[in-house]
């Protein structure tokens, strides 16, 4: 069992080589499929072969079954969970166990969730990932905790909390331009990929009112977020707000697949957001350039060299990289305006309640 100052010291080694630990971790998982030449782990069935119009999914809430303790031997004496030691000698300015929607079984286009927590997360996937770095120090030779859980991509082998993260593009249809927008998360800001880049914007699905069972609206409120900074959002009309309004009007929505981090085993769902220049200026011209989890980069061209660059040679989330990879492959359907794809312009997500 390590001192609180050994922990600290494989927690720092994970922070610094994030990104090179996720790509060797992929080779952990020879005969898992991965996402779009990158190291994002997926499975068969949540990958479509076109974009799927974000309004065809439909979600049903059922009853989470309990999961047993996923101990650790590398927690400091004292901690039970790899969140309470986060907690206590390495907690990010954001970091707070909040209810969650509990991935539980995936059948495109239909998506069951049940009630878990942020911290279920942490405490498989952090402490997963905290593992393969202390083999990486050589501080242990074992990955007990990886081990038992198997294939990662498989809901009822662990918690599964899902991020909804969405490429946004402003496009101009009429020279034909694109411009795509990428976030640098501040590793003393996030609990996870902290010092990797990210589309933007992302966010865990996760309720925040009566009527947020809503894979768009959790969407809505990363975009206002994110891009403009507003302060965490609660309790919304999305009927009667204008943002929301106008967001669902302009915006062009398609799945296009989910897939698991092979190293913290974050679960992505994978969107993009297409929307015309001029009224993604109307929407965005006080695009900011930080918010409360890193820097906002100024949009950069749509283009087969910047794909390649945030793809291949910069530090970019695997969901990140797999999702850019993704989009460029299907750039004419996505960049298309005409609703033959969509089916319908409004990017809603239909939720019905179940219980079993």
């Amino acid at each position: 069992m390590p001192t609180s100052q050994q922990w600290l010291e494989v927690r720092a080694h994970l922070l610094e080589r994030r990104h090179e630990l996720a790509v060797e971790a992929a080779g952990e998982y020879p005969d898992v499929p991965k996402v779009a030449g990158t190291p994002l782990l997926t499975a068969p069935h949540w990958m479509p072969a076109a974009p799927v119009p974000l309004a065809d999914l439909t979600l049903s809430l059922s009853t989470s079954r309990p999961f047993g303790d996923f101990a650790s031997d590398l927690l400091p004496d004292g901690f039970a969970s790899y969140s309470e030691a986060m907690a206590a000698l390495a907690a990010p300015s954001v970091f707070e166990n909040r209810e969650t929607y509990r991935l539980l079984d995936f059948a495109l286009p239909h998506l069951t969730f049940g009630i878990g927590s942020y911290f279920d997360g942490i405490d498989v996937g952090e402490a997963c990932a905290h593992e393969y770095a202390a083999r990486s120090l050589g501080v242990t030779g074992e990955l007990s905790l990886r081990s038992s859980i198997g294939n990662p991509c498989d809901p009822a082998r662990r918690p599964v909390n899902v991020a909804i993260s969405t490429l946004t593009i402003r496009h101009d249809p009429a020279s034909g331009d694109a411009t795509f927008y990428l976030h640098w998360r501040d590793p003393k800001r996030v609990g996870h990929a902290g010092g990797m880049y990210q589309v933007l914007p992302v966010g865990v699905f996760q309720s925040a009112g009566a009527d947020d069972f809503s894979l768009w609206h959790s969407m809505i409120r990363e975009f206002a977020e994110e891009l403009l900074g507003a302060q965490e959002i609660h309790g919304v009309d999305y009927d009667s707000w204008p943002f929301a309004q106008q967001l669902t009007s302009a915006a062009r929505v398609s799945y296009l697949g989910m897939g698991v981090d092979p190293l913290t085993f974050a679960t992505d769902m994978l969107t993009v957001a297409v929307i015309e220049a001029a009224q993604f200026d109307a929407l965005f011209g006080d695009l900011v350039s930080h918010n409360d989890e890193g820097r906002v980069l100024e949009g950069l061209p749509f283009t087969a060299a910047n794909v390649e660059r945030f793809v291949h040679h910069e530090p970019t989330q695997a969901a990140g990289a797999a999702l850019l990879s993704l989009a460029w492959q299907h750039r004419e359907t996505l960049l298309t305006s005409g609703t033959d794809w969509a089916g319908a312009p409004r990017p809603s997500s239909r939720g019905r309640a179940a219980s079993t």
